[in-house]
Formats: C-alpha cells, sequence, structure tokens
C-alpha cells in the first residue's frame, strides 16, 4: 500500500510539473528531476519506499537502452566500431586524466584523484538519449559519435569498479577478474551474434504467426529482461544488457512492432529513473555551498565538453560534430552513481566530497537539455571565433581539388551525404546528370570516394569549397542537412556567389520555411509536411479526383506555403465534400469455395439491382478480362473489380466472404 501511495504522489507530482513545462516549451525530463528533488527526502519527504522507486527507475534505464538497441541495427553499430572502442578510450582515458591532475593539484593523494577521474568521465546515457530522441535528432552525426561513447562507458564502468579495491590499496586478484570478465565479454558477444542471425528472428515469427498481441508482447519484455540479468550476472550492466537485447531483436522483421508495444512502458519507467535522480539532491547541502557548486558545474561543462570534443576531432571529424558531441556528454552519469557507493566504501570519497559530486552531477543532468538545445548557437558562436583567429585549417581543400573536373558546368551541387542527400545523388547517376557532393564526415567522404563517387571533404559555408565545386558555372544547388542555422549561412554563401541558380532545401520544420525562401532558395521542401502530402496524394487517387486537379491542389498547398496544413486556410472550396460522389472502385478476391455467387452467369446474379454494384473487370490467374460479359462466370480464386457506394460495397464484401 505505501508503495501504490509513493507511487500516485509521484505520478500527480509529475503530471503538474511536466504540464507547466510543457506550456513554458521546456523538456520533460527537467520536470521529472525537479518532481524528484521537490517530493524526495530532502525536499518535502513525501516519498517512503524510496528504495522500490529506485527499483522501477532502473527497469526504466533497462527498457529506453532497449528500444535504443532496437533502433539500431548490428550493422549501424559496426559502422561507429571505431567511434566505440578508440573514440570512448580517448574520451575517457583524456577525462580520467584532466579530472585526476585538476584533483590532486587541490591537495588531494593520487588513489583519491584517479577514482573523481573516474566518476567524470562518465556521462549521463539515459537523458543523453532521451533528450536526442525527443529532438529527432538520435540519427544525426554527433548523436551517433554520443551513443557509441556511451556504450563505451557502459563497459568501461566495469572495470573501474575492479580496479577500485586495487586503488584503495585492497589485495586483490584484480588481473584475473578482468580475465575473465573479457572471457565473458567475448561469449556475450558471439551468443550475440548467433542470436541475432539465426535464433529470435525464427522465434519471433513463430510468436507473430499466432496473431497474439499478449504472447508477442511477453515475449518481448522476456528477452529484454532475460539478456540484461545474463549480462549482470557475468559482471556487465543490466543497461548494456537491454542494449545487446535489443540490437539482436532489431536482426528480425519484428522490430517495428516490438519498438511500439514497448514505447508506452519506457516512457512510464524512465520517468521513475529521472525522478529517482532528482530524489538524490540534498536541497540544504545545495543552497548552502551554491556557489561552489555553480563554478563546479561550469568547469565540468567546458572542461569535459573539451575532452569528448578533443576525442572526437581526433577520429577526424569535422569541429562542429566534435563540438556537439562535447555538449551533449559533458553532464557526469547515472552509473558515476553506483560506483561513488563503491568508492565511500573504501574510503576514496569523503561524505562531504560525495555530495559535492552528488549536487554536480544532478545539476549537471539538470541542465542537459537546455545545453544540447542550444548546442547548435554555441558550436556556431566557437567557430566563428575559431575563423576569426584563423585557426579554420581542418576544411583547407588544397589537395583536393584535383579530384574534381576542372571543366565541370550545368550540373548539380548536393551539399550534405546524409538520407536525402545519397538519393538525390542516385537518382542523378541514374539520369546522366553530372553532380558532385560536398560532405563534412571524413569517414564518408573517404567511403564514398573509393567508390567513384564524385564527392569532397568541406564546409560549404567556406567560399573556396563552393569555388571548388565550380558553383558559378553549376545549374542547381540542393542543401540537403539538417542543421537550420547552416542551411542559412550556406543559403547566404551561395547567393553571394550566384543570383540566377536554383536552389533547393530541405528543413526539418514548415515554421523554417519562410525565412529560407527569404534569403534566397528557390524551393524550400519540409519533411514534416511533405509525408502529409503524399498521404494526402494517395486519398484523392482513392476519390478518384482527377489527375490533373490533384496536381493542381497539391501545387497550391505547396505555394501556399502548407497554410492548409497549419489550420490558417478553410481549404479550396473546389473540394467540398458534398461534391464528392459516393463512388468506389475496390478489388475482392473470391476465396471461400462455397458462396452464392460462384458458378453462375452474372445476368442471373443481377448484382446491381439487388446489391447496388457493378462489376468492371475481372481478374483470372495471370488474364484480365476488362469486357465482362452476361454468360461470364465467377470462379473462385478470381479478383473481381467491382464499383458502387461505399456501404454496398463493404456489405458485398461480407456476402462472399
Amino acid at each position: 500500500m505505501a508503495l501504490l501511495q509513493d507511487i500516485l504522489i509521484l505520478l500527480s507530482f509529475s503530471v503538474v510539473i511536466v504540464f507547466v513545462l510543457q506550456r513554458l516549451k521546456l523538456p520533460s525530463i527537467i520536470g521529472f528531476l525537479l518532481t524528484g528533488v521537490i517530493i524526495g527526502p530532502y525536499g518535502l519527504s513525501l516519498i517512503r519506499a524510496v528504495e522500490q522507486v529506485e527499483i522501477l527507475s532502473e527497469v526504466g534505464v533497462i527498457l529506453l537502452l532497449f528500444v535504443i538497441g532496437m533502433e539500431l541495427s548490428i550493422k549501424q553499430l559496426v559502422s561507429i566500431k571505431k567511434t566505440v572502442f578508440i573514440g570512448g578510450f580517448l574520451q575517457v582515458g583524456l577525462t580520467v586524466g584532466v579530472a585526476a591532475l585538476v584533483y590532486n593539484l587541490l591537495g588531494n593523494s593520487w588513489n583519491e584523484s584517479v577514482f573523481v577521474g573516474f566518476l567524470f568521465s562518465l556521462s549521463s546515457t539515459a537523458i543523453v538519449l532521451k533528450t536526442l530522441q525527443d529532438r529527432q535528432e538520435i540519427s544525426a552525426s554527433h548523436a551517433r559519435n554520443a551513443l557509441a561513447i556511451l556504450i563505451f562507458q557502459d563497459i568501461i564502468v566495469v572495470p573501474m569498479m575492479l580496479v577500485t579495491p586495487m586503488i584503495a590499496g585492497e589485495s586483490s586478484d584484480v588481473a584475473m577478474d578482468i580475465l575473465m570478465l573479457l572471457v565473458k565479454s567475448a561469449i556475450v558477444v558471439v551468443l550475440t551474434y548467433i542470436s541475432a542471425r539465426y535464433v529470435v528472428p525464427r522465434l519471433m515469427h513463430a510468436v507473430a504467426k499466432t496473431n497474439s498481441k499478449e504472447l508477442f508482447l511477453l515475449v518481448t519484455i522476456t528477452l529484454c529482461f532475460a539478456i540484461a540479468f545474463l549480462t549482470a550476472g557475468i559482471g556487465l550492466s543490466l543497461a548494456l544488457g537491454a542494449f545487446i537485447a535489443g540490437l539482436i531483436i532489431s536482426e528480425s522483421e519484428y522490430s517495428h512492432q516490438a519498438t511500439s508495444i514497448i514505447l508506452p512502458f519506457r516512457e512510464l519507467f524512465t520517468s521513475f529513473f529521472f525522478v529517482s535522480v532528482g530524489m538524490l539532491l540534498d536541497l540544504t547541502f545545495f543552497l548552502n555551498n551554491i556557489p561552489i557548486i555553480l563554478l563546479l558545474v561550469l568547469i565540468v561543462l567546458i572542461l569535459k565538453s573539451s575532452v569528448v570534443a578533443v576525442a572526437v576531432a581526433i577520429l577526424k571529424y569535422p569541429t562542429k560534430t566534435a563540438i556537439l558531441t562535447g555538449l551533449a556528454l559533458f553532464q557526469v552519469g547515472e552509473f558515476a552513481f553506483i560506483l561513488s557507493k563503491i568508492g565511500i566504501e573504501y574510503n576514496l570519497l569523503t561524505p562531504q566530497t560525495n555530495q559535492y559530486f552528488l549536487s554536480v552531477s544532478i545539476v549537471s543532468m539538470l541542465i542537459t537539455p537546455f545545453v544540447i538545445m542550444f548546442s547548435e548557437h554555441i558550436s556556431d558562436k566557437v567557430l566563428g571565433v575559431k575563423r576569426k583567429l584563423g585557426l579554420n585549417r581542418e576544411l583547407d581543400a588544397s589537395g583536393i581539388e584535383e579530384n574534381v573536373e576542372t571543366g565541370l558546368e550545368n550540373h548539380l551541387v548536393i551539399i550534405g551525404y546524409g538520407i536525402n542527400g545519397s538519393n538525390l545523388a542516385r537518382a542523378a547517376t541514374a539520369s546522366n546528370i553530372p553532380f558532385i557532393v560536398i560532405e563534412t564526415n571524413a569517414e564518408i567522404v573517404k567511403r564514398e570516394k573509393a567508390k567513384g563517387l564524385p564527392i569532397i571533404f568541406g564546409d560549404a559555408t567556406n567560399d573556396h569549397i563552393l569555388e571548388t565545386v565550380h558553383l558559378s558555372r553549376a545549374r542547381a544547388a540542393v542543401v540537403a542537412i539538417s542543421g537550420n542555422t547552416d542551411t542559412q549561412n550556406i543559403i547566404k554563401k551561395i547567393r553571394s556567389i550566384s543570383d540566377s541558380l536554383y536552389l533547393v532545401v530541405r528543413t526539418r520544420y514548415v515554421k523554417e520555411t519562410s525565412e529560407l525562401l527569404a534569403l534566397g532558395a528557390d524551393e524550400v521542401i519540409p519533411e514534416e509536411f511533405e509525408t502529409s502530402i503524399q498521404i494526402f496524394e494517395h486519398i484523392l487517387h482513392n476519390f478518384l479526383v482527377p489527375e490533373g486537379d490533384i496536381v493542381q491542389l497539391i501545387h497550391k498547398v505547396r505555394a501556399d506555403n502548407y497554410q492548409m496544413f497549419k489550420g490558417e486556410l478553410k481549404g479550396p472550396k473546389t473540394y467540398r465534400n458534398s461534391e464528392l460522389a459516393d463512388f468506389n472502385i475496390k478489388s475482392l478476391r473470391m476465396r471461400s469455395d462455397s458462396n452464392r455467387f460462384l458458378g453462375k452467369p452474372l445476368r442471373k446474379l443481377n448484382l446491381r439491382a439487388k446489391y447496388g454494384i457493378n462489376i468492371l473487370a475481372i481478374k483470372r490467374k495471370d488474364k484480365l478480362l476488362e469486357s465482362v460479359q452476361p454468360d461470364e462466370i465467377i470462379k473462385q480464386g478470381d479478383i473481381i473489380y467491382i464499383q458502387g457506394a461505399q456501404s454496398k460495397v463493404e456489405a458485398f464484401y461480407k456476402l462472399i466472404n
């Protein structure tokens, strides 16, 4: 009963606080953290079953990582293996080194300093991934880098726990423990591959064939918790096990359905996690030491962001991607709380130091959504200073100009080689349209150049890069990147070189179209409404609206800057519902072998008079009978094309089945 009462209090406060923050257009994560601060033991002390709430929060982390795993795939994970191991190792190693040095200079021993380095090297998997998912940035380059480094952190936290007793001077056979951990990890990797390739797809197929939603849900959740339990049993984290479980299911064709049924549970239980984190903050200590704590948070933000950015930059990612990754991972993570308990046990942390650590960690988590929200603006400011100081050497195009045809003209310039850019490049290749691509991801450039794609590494806001691709002689350009600020800067640069170039710009949100058109774009394609247009087009075809009218209507929607979808227009009066006849053409298959319509000539069935439908054509095997005669007989397996009012068609469908 006490737990039920605590859950009710937790959810009630969460609803009110999150609602207020949503009205202020602030992330819901902030609301959950504030809820924990208010109702926790250091706030109003409304929660009694603290341990049970923490258990529910662990379920939230498990489900969060499970869904992340399902949304990826083993192939995608392999594609970022370099960032996982090299980038992750550099980030953790450099952070531990810098934090240990600073803490040692403050007069602390080296063993305490190294342990504090361990704590500050870890970031919050739950908060970072949740925030990036909410902002629909999880597939962006900096988000993939953040995910890769977080995976390494989840792996390395276990060796940190094993090494902690040795740092504290306790005698332990750490070498053997680490060796056994490596052996167990290798076994997990092998079992993951076998399960993903052979076992789970067949199991999910067998379950899906039962058409039981309940069984599908049970099997999905059981797989998640079973694999998480097994990995925890061999010394790895529960979260890492859940991520592996998600990867395994992602290799089956049922991963999308599994994701859809897990999402509501994930949202509920992750809210418990964020609330439980907020409950750790000691308000009295925080208020008494707020200047020092805020100063420490600022130092952590600057130092850790810089270290992460350096680690990513070493892997030859663009400076902007490195900065965005650093800003995403500056906070201290939830696994550090687990590690800190071990540190207290071995006297590597004093109670006062632990309170400073908890305060800095929770405040850094609280501001993480805001930092990620403004990370584009911050990175643009940093890059602007870098250019003014003449330090922008990474985008020097010397040495790549020889790879661009000197006689290239009347061509297409594609800026950004993501999904849209790569699809456009394929279409241009198939249509024999000359083109060249500008991309800021060094790995993509290297890979695609090896395939013979005309692509160069560079930033399209750089005049020299645009000169290199002969923009002044190009016929058209397409900006297919995600950042709105970068898109605006590119448009300005392009228009400073050519006013006549046909410029098409892709953007994520329709609210950005007016400004981009004003800057000089000829066409702006917003993703959120173009999908609606495609759906609308299919519906209009189904209602048998003439093709020319559909083209005219869609052109009007785009010309009016999608006002129809914003609810700002009542819509073209030409297409009132009253002017659309209740007229349908449907295709029905005669599956039954014993209904009243089989084996009889159509003239005797009298379908028009009795059922209000007309048979327009019959498809029998591979032959289409377009001219249906009164003596034609309907046979089992035929596909009949009928016309009639929707209600008549539906009634006839029930009769034949």
